[in-house]
């Protein structure tokens, strides 16, 4: 059987010509390609780095930008070598879908983690008050942060409605203010109550003299006259001066003979 080399040239000749410089414009692309998302990488972690961002999302986001950009080069380098692309891209798009509505809530709470993660509104140490609870935040994750009460028992917040909600961030200030309210008999003397709470204030050395203490008359109750006192201190010593002014106050209140009202009890006799 005689072969037709000229057949078979032609052949070859068109093969090259057909696909070989699609292959070789598909390696191009590729080393190309494969190029410029290591120099992305580089340049996103380097941002990330400058914008001292969690660690944790640094790797998250890296890597996420990373797959995004190797399904884009993959879906290129096959459009390049003309296979169709539009039903991978359908594929793609279809398989995103599932997983969205599949995970609606997943998402909402990884978005949350990264919205709290890149605007930094709380970070890991700060005292805070969200969603009904209040404590110290222990660890900020992708889908939850997690806190830990004064009682030392751990609360998990999913980041979405943490995100979503109202936060209370006792720790972004240096200072805080003790808001206490005593109440004293009607019979009391106001300047000599203010006096004795002053003296209490101006003894205690976590009180800060600058914002200046202040004590208030602030309503004429049924039972009692209430006086508002505010003191300002450094943040780690509120509690302390807290408690500290409570229980100082009603030992000089005492001592001074001034009362505290409190509820009474008439139990009333009938006549048979």
């Amino acid at each position: 059987m005689e072969i037709d080399i000229d057949y078979w040239t032609q052949q070859l000749v068109s093969f090259v010509t057909t696909y070989g410089l699609k292959v070789i414009a598909a390696f191009v692309i590729w080393f190309l390609g494969s190029w410029a998302i290591k120099k992305i990488k580089v340049a996103l972690k380097l941002i990330l780095d400058k914008g001292n961002y969690d660690v944790s999302l640094q790797k998250f986001l890296i890597s996420l930008v990373t797959w995004i950009l190797k399904i884009i080069l993959f879906i290129t380098l096959l459009g390049t070598l003309g296979v169709p692309t539009m039903s991978f891209a359908a594929v793609i798009a279809a398989a995103t879908l599932a997983i969205g509505a599949a995970l609606q809530g997943s998402l909402g709470n990884f978005a949350g983690g990264v919205l709290i993660m890149v605007f930094k509104p709380i970070k890991v140490g700060d005292y805070i008050q969200a969603q009904g609870e209040s404590g110290t935040v222990k660890a900020i994750e992708i889908f939850t942060t997690k806190l830990t009460t004064p009682d030392n028992k751990e609360v998990i917040i999913p980041n979405g409605t943490l995100s979503n909600g109202n936060i209370i961030n006792y720790s972004t200030e240096d200072t805080r203010r003790v808001d206490i309210t005593f109440g004293v008999g009607y019979d009391s003397d106001i300047k000599q109550t203010k006096e004795v709470i002053l003296s209490v204030i101006n003894k205690h050395d976590s009180i800060l003299a600058d914002p200046a203490p202040a004590v208030n008359v602030s309503e004429l109750a049924d039972s009692s006259i209430n006086f508002f006192t505010r003191v300002w201190v450094n943040k780690a010593d509120y509690w302390a001066v807290k408690f500290d002014l409570i229980e100082q106050t009603k030992e000089a209140l005492d001592a001074a003979g001034i009362d505290i009202p409190y509820p009474h009890q008439v139990e009333i006799h009938k006549q048979g």
